[in-house]
């Protein structure tokens, strides 16, 4: 069954030419062009993806993402966000909103179908994936979002919470920075690997003491060894 994306922008022109790059990957579109038309077809459709422009009228982008996120029928939909280049801010705010990845204005279309796929491909990881992980004192809540190390809940970001569950389901093997960039940031050949290196330093600091069995493997990349 061909993936749902909504495309949501006022720009008629974008509009086309981010259809015409998704169709061509076999994926299959709906179009909104206002803040109303997105809510009221992503509430309807339900789409598998949202690629959301922040400039759109009338109550703009990083509204409708608060809301998609509020809402429990859409709260689970990935969004991609669009921005130009020079609101920085904006994007910074979308991901605090709980956006899964962003891509600026003006953009490459091969990094764009690169974002859309390695979304997808998280999201298509947890749902297949166990509902509740369990590796020593450490309880995932696929589906609550809920992490507990010893019943005590912690609090996680997003992105954080996906590199828990991958490193755990994967326990004991050593995934490579690409890897783990790819799988929960979204970048394929287009940031830093690096930039995985402040999640694993937040996760490790929300995990206290257990957080230590995530071992840096010099030169190649993490590594979680924990006793069952």
């Amino acid at each position: 069954m061909k993936k749902k994306i909504l495309i949501v922008d006022d720009e008629e022109s974008i509009r086309e030419l981010l259809k015409d790059t998704l169709e061509k990957e076999g994926y299959s579109i709906i179009e909104a062009k206002d803040s109303e038309e997105a809510l009221r077809k992503a509430k309807s459709v339900l789409p598998d993806l949202v690629v959301l422009d922040l400039g759109i009228p009338t109550i703009g982008g990083l509204e409708v993402c608060r809301i998609l996120r509020k809402a429990e029928e859409t709260k689970n939909i990935p969004i991609i966000i669009l921005t130009v280049r020079s609101r920085e801010v904006d994007k910074v705010i979308g991901l605090e909103m709980g956006a899964d990845d962003y891509i600026t204005k003006p953009f490459n279309q091969r990094e764009l179908l690169a974002r859309v796929k390695a979304v997808l491909r998280r999201i298509t990881y947890r749902e297949g994936d166990k509902k509740i992980i369990k590796a020593g004192d450490i309880l995932v809540d696929i589906e609550s979002h809920v992490v507990k190390v010893k019943d005590r809940s912690i609090e996680l970001r997003p992105k954080e919470f996906d590199l828990l569950c991958i490193l755990l389901n994967r326990r004991g093997a050593v995934l490579s920075r690409d890897y783990l960039c790819e799988s929960v940031l979204g970048y394929e050949y287009f940031g830093s690997t690096r930039a995985i290196d402040a999640h694993i330093k937040n996760l490790r600091r929300a995990l206290g003491r257990i957080g230590d069995n995530i071992k840096t493997i010099r030169g190649l990349g993490y590594k979680f060894e924990i006793e069952e």
